[in-house]
């Protein structure tokens, strides 16, 4: 435990990027378990789109509000334009983009080209979780101050 504390002070990027992949995750299993209650306890007409959009919801909620107070929390780090209603939208706004990338790639890599679709999707999650944080990293969160 000592050693990732050390590891981790050194390298207080890889840290953040650490952190940046377990609210991610843990989004996803909220996703995930969110459009499983719409699916099999609810059961409404469209059960899988009402359950993808609200899973979404409710994981880009999370991330907002944990990419706020946990992950984008360090030297270099401005939280101020996010907490504003601008930055909430385009967090909000990234967020959706990540959503079309992963969307139409699936459509291209599965349905197009007839690639196994967890291939395409492990392949599109990484390009997204990149997407999503050099975009929040740059446009959100990033210092604006300028040095003299």
């Amino acid at each position: 435990m000592k050693f990732l504390k050390k590891f981790f002070e050194k390298h207080p990027g890889l840290w953040e990027i650490f952190k940046f992949l377990v609210v991610g995750g843990v989004a996803t299993v909220i996703d995930f378990v969110v459009m499983a209650l719409v699916e099999y306890v609810w059961k409404p007409a469209y059960a899988e789109i009402i359950g993808t959009g609200l899973g979404f919801l409710c994981g880009l909620v999370f991330n907002y509000f944990l990419s706020i107070i946990f992950v984008f929390t360090g030297k270099g780090n401005n939280s101020a334009k996010a907490k504003t209603a601008s930055g909430a939208t385009l967090f909000i706004v990234l967020s959706v983009i990540g959503l079309g990338i992963h969307l139409l790639g699936m459509y291209v890599g599965y349905d197009l080209c007839h690639i196994n679709e967890w291939v395409v999707k492990i392949v599109l999650t990484l390009v997204v979780l990149v997407f999503n944080y050099v975009t929040r990293k740059k446009l959100i969160f990033a210092n604006k101050e300028k040095k003299a």
